[in-house]
C-alpha cells in the first residue's frame, strides 16, 4: 500500500551544499524530517553539478516523517547570466540593456531546461528562455 502524503516542501539549495541552517533546517524541522538524513541524501545526488549551482528540489514528506526528493534543472535566469557572463540582469529591464546572448545559446539553454518546461517542442521552449532573457534586460541576438 501506498504511503500517506503528510505535505510538499519547495527549496532552492545549491548543488552539493545543502546544511541545517535556514532555509533548509527550518523548513524541514517543521515537518519532522530528519534534516541530517535529508543534506547526506541531496549533497551525495548533486555532487556530480557544479558547486553553487541553485538547484530547485521538491521534497515528498509522508505522514511516517520518511521523505523523497525530486530535484529540478537550475533556473532559466541562472544559465542566461552565465552564458552572457554577467553577475545580475539589468537594474531597469527594458530601458536599459546588461548584456547579449546569441539565439543559439538560448536554444542550448532551451535544450537543458526542456524537462521542466511546459513547452510542446524546442522551438516554444527557445521562445520562452528569449522571454526570460529580455525580461532581465538581456537582448537576444540573431
Amino acid at each position: 500500500m501506498a504511503k500517506k502524503i503528510g505535505g510538499y516542501i519547495r527549496l532552492q539549495i545549491p548543488a552539493g551544499q545543502a546544511n541545517p541552517s535556514p532555509p533548509v533546517g527550518p523548513a524541514l524541522g517543521q515537518q519532522g524530517v530528519n534534516i541530517m538524513e535529508f543534506c547526506k541524501a541531496f549533497n551525495a545526488d548533486t555532487q556530480s553539478l557544479e558547486g553553487g549551482m541553485p538547484i530547485p528540489v521538491v521534497i515528498t514528506v509522508y505522514a511516517d516523517k520518511t521523505f523523497s526528493f525530486i530535484t529540478k534543472t537550475p533556473p532559466a535566469s541562472f544559465f542566461i547570466k552565465k552564458a552572457a557572463k554577467l553577475p545580475k540582469g539589468s537594474t531597469a529591464p527594458g530601458r536599459e540593456v546588461a548584456g547579449s546572448i546569441t539565439m543559439a545559446q538560448v536554444r542550448d539553454i532551451a535544450e537543458q531546461k526542456m524537462v521542466d518546461l511546459n513547452a510542446n517542442d524546442l522551438d516554444q521552449a527557445s521562445k520562452m528562455i528569449a522571454g526570460s532573457a529580455r525580461s532581465m534586460g538581456i537582448e537576444v541576438k540573431g
